[in-house]
């Protein structure tokens, strides 16, 4: 639906007007007199939406015989008495006789109307000892005059409010509202918006105030309407008579047209907004906050994170690992960072190791000399290793952190012989906690732990980054915190790298549709797509593919492209790997923007098996020909929700990428295809940042049929026209066929992330009936 007003301001915002909106009640004495339009130019779906904004406004009003007070008259032809002000003394009572009105229909005669409020005043009415307030809601197409009836009903201190319905003439209804006409003029279309506008109007002079902290506030917006002009559409030859006898004259008559254009009224709309609970920030670690009313709010929480109601860590380890920490103790980290380490060392233990927790965990600390206080496997028990942390002390020597990592290696990671020839063989895992650079050589210990199938993972300040690298030979190893709150929200982050080792599984537990759009094209050749093929192939032995966690497509492109597997084609990993091995080179000339728009239209939607609710990641790789036409499907993809990762291997033009990826942070420029297998680690990584970063519902559209996906508090409905159901996948019977009660056509959907998976699967089931 085209909307006839839009304020110009961030959803954010627009969703504090509409919070505002629900929650507002005025309780002044007060009389209000509603004067509906019930004119064949309205029509009956537009008075029934005029009907609903009446009721919503009458949520905000205090409806009582001392308090505020209800009318109604509707017009068209002639003015008709619905009901006097002082005939239903509740809410509840106004509200179901506003639903009782019946369509009228007629000519619109606005004035009459006025002449009739001038002549009769307000029926039931308290005769002007109260504040007295008429809403007009009418298109502003009345067949007559209506400027000397209107200002004398203004004349009479009558406050006037004009809500436009259905496609309104702007300039009639500023005429017919009071002064200033921004504050009295209203959409009738969004319901809590204009419940909203006219309550701030009121808000100072009559009403009290909603509650502490709300304030009017002003907003540029936009009034829009559809008119129909005449429009010079051209010449035809015509006849036409002459002086002389029996003759005629060729001419040119021109010819005309109606079109429907769109008009702007730029204006400015007063709408009062209350201080959010959100407003504050209150869920870390990425969590969402959701509103519910004025003072309360609840958070969505990412994976790994819901310790508490703030989106605190929670975590378990539930792999099989020998880990053991080694803390600095030196001079150099100061006694500060030694119980800073000792602190955050506690709480993660006390989150990760529960009675049946299946890794053994032990602790040394280092300076000159390396102690090891808690022998790995020496504790079953949280309580016991708590008391042991407690115990250790600073001790404040050199900082000989090459050294310990050789001890390390060398004294305090023993095989246990189960029998005589067999080795436990768990991964070995090495937490390095350090604030203080290294007084000996790294290099040749870190080689050393490394040839000792140690895993190394390093944690310390940004002063320390280039020598945690060194000892982990990898940046992906590191944890580099930025103050010591920062260290506590890196937990989460430390359990997936401990648990990756050995196993990695891409983004674990995290939902994903993941698409790979692979260059078959002449330009990259036959052996360099075996070795695209293969990593395609290898990087998804690192998901998990079922219908609830990671879904795969592959696509693959010359001049044209072509889907190998939809999303919901394979529902393991066995499936997907012998699908690969089957694909084809095709060797013609490469066209990215027509894989990456075939991505957008044919495999990231609903019907494909896209789920609702997931994050949505599309892996590009190339040797960076065929470009030029990709930058503008990318950009519709990512508006959609669906970040476009690409992988380039070879000399192509830079800036041509970037415009296509539109961030160096999704464009990874390899010089080689032998290299390519060295940058999955960090592919991978990036991919699962994106999976756990918090989904639009709405992105890309839920919705099918062309039906509109409109956005709530951790929910979403689809507004469908011509189809009904949840998802608009229901084509509305025409005639006199009985629609289904079970899907009205604008259904409200409010599904969790799981439930969204479980439709789509029922949807797609349902299509292959």
């Amino acid at each position: 639906a085209l909307g006839m007003q839009q304020i110009h301001v961030g959803p954010e915002m627009i969703g504090k007007i509409s919070a505002a909106g629900q929650l507002m009640q005025c309780s002044a004495s007060l009389d209000v007199l509603f004067l509906l339009d019930g004119s064949y130019s309205i029509g009956k779906g537009s008075f029934e939406r005029s009907k609903h904004f009446a009721g919503k406004l009458c949520d905000a009003l205090d409806i009582h015989p001392s308090r505020v007070r209800v009318g109604m008259i509707q017009f068209s032809s002639t003015p008709h008495l619905e009901f006097p002000l002082d005939s239903y003394l509740t809410k509840q009572e106004v509200k179901e006789r506003i639903k009782r009105t019946v369509f009228r229909g007629g000519s619109t005669e606005t004035g009459q109307a006025l002449k009739y409020i001038l002549h009769k005043g307000f029926p039931g009415g308290r005769n002007s000892s109260v504040p007295e307030v008429l809403i007009i809601i009418s298109d502003g197409k009345s067949q007559g005059s209506t400027a000397m009836p209107a200002m004398q009903v203004k004349g009479r201190h009558i406050t006037v409010f004009a809500v436009g319905i259905k496609f309104p003439r702007w300039e009639e209804l500023q005429v017919l509202a009071s002064e200033p006409p921004e504050r009295h003029l209203l959409f009738a279309g969004d319901a809590d918006d204009a419940a909203n506008g006219l309550y701030s109007t009121l808000s100072d002079p009559v009403c009290t105030a909603t509650a502490p902290g709300c304030k009017v506030e002003s907003h540029p917006c936009e009034r829009r309407t559809l008119e129909t002009v005449k429009e010079l559409a051209g010449n035809y030859v015509c006849w036409k008579g002459s002086k002389q006898p029996n003759a005629v004259q060729a001419s040119l008559c021109p010819f005309t047209r109606w079109k429907r254009v769109l008009i702007k009224y730029p204006s400015r709309c007063f709408r009062t907004v209350c201080p959010d609970p959100c407003d504050s920030q209150p869920c870390q670690n990425g969590g969402t906050c959701v509103p519910e009313g004025l003072d309360r709010y609840h958070c969505l929480c990412l994976l790994g994170y819901g310790g508490d109601a703030h989106c605190a860590a929670k975590l378990s380890l539930e792999c099989a690992v020998d880990l053991l920490f080694l803390m600095d103790s030196s001079a150099g980290v100061t006694l500060e960072g030694f119980l800073r380490f000792k602190a955050f060392l506690k709480r993660f233990l006390q989150a990760v190791v529960g009675q049946d927790s299946p890794m053994s965990v032990g602790v040394a600390q280092y300076d000159d000399d390396v102690k090891v206080p808690i022998e790995l496997g020496q504790h079953k028990d949280t309580l016991s290793l708590m008391k042991s942390i407690d115990a250790l002390n600073f001790s404040g020597g050199r900082t000989l952190t090459g050294r310990a990592l050789q001890y390390i290696a060398q004294h305090v990671f023993r095989s246990t012989p189960v029998f005589a020839d067999v080795q436990d063989d768990l991964p070995r895992v090495v937490v390095l906690l350090t604030d203080s650079k290294s007084q000996d050589s790294l290099a040749e210990a870190a080689k050393y732990v490394k040839d000792q199938n140690l895993f190394l993972i390093g944690i310390g300040s940004s002063f320390v980054r280039a020598e945690l690298t060194t000892v982990t030979g990898n940046p992906q190893q590191t944890i580099v915190y930025s103050d010591p709150q920062d260290l506590f929200n890196r937990m989460p982050e430390l359990q997936r790298k401990i648990c990756s080792v050995g196993n990695p599984e891409g983004c674990q537990a995290q939902s994903l549709d993941l698409a790979f759009a692979v260059d078959a094209s002449s330009g990259v050749g036959l052996e360099n797509f075996l070795r695209l093929r293969h990593f395609v192939r290898s990087s998804c032995l690192h998901f998990i593919i079922n219908r609830d966690v990671t879904q795969i497509a592959l696509v693959t492109y010359g001049s044209k492209a072509h889907t190998v597997f939809a999303l919901d084609t394979h529902t393991s990993n066995s499936a997907v790997l012998q699908a690969i091995n089957q694909v084809p080179f095709l060797g013609d000339s490469a066209s990215a923007g027509s894989a990456l728009l075939h991505i957008y239209s044919d495999v990231m939607t609903v019907q494909k098996g896209a789920r609702p609710g997931v994050n949505k990641v599309v892996v590009l790789l190339t040797n960076g020909g065929g470009m030029q036409d990709a930058a503008a499907p990318a950009q519709q993809l990512r508006h959609n929700g669906i970040l476009v990762f690409m992988v380039v291997i070879g000399d192509t033009e830079r800036d041509l990428l970037l415009r296509v990826a539109g961030s160096p942070n999704y464009l990874v420029h390899i010089s080689s295809y032998e290299d390519l297998q060295y940058y999955q680690g960090l592919i991978i990584e990036r991919i699962c940042e994106e999976a756990r970063s918090p989904v639009n519902l709405c992105k890309p559209n839920p919705c099918m049929n062309q039906g509109v996906c409109i956005l709530g508090p951790g929910s979403y409905r689809c507004e469908c026209h011509g189809w009904e159901g949840p998802h608009c996948e229901t084509r509305v019977l025409r005639g006199d066929s009985p629609r289904s009660p079970a899907l009205p056509p604008r259904s409200h959907v409010q599904w969790s992330p799981r439930g969204l998976q479980h439709f789509s699967r029922a949807l797609q089931h349902s299509k292959r009936q």
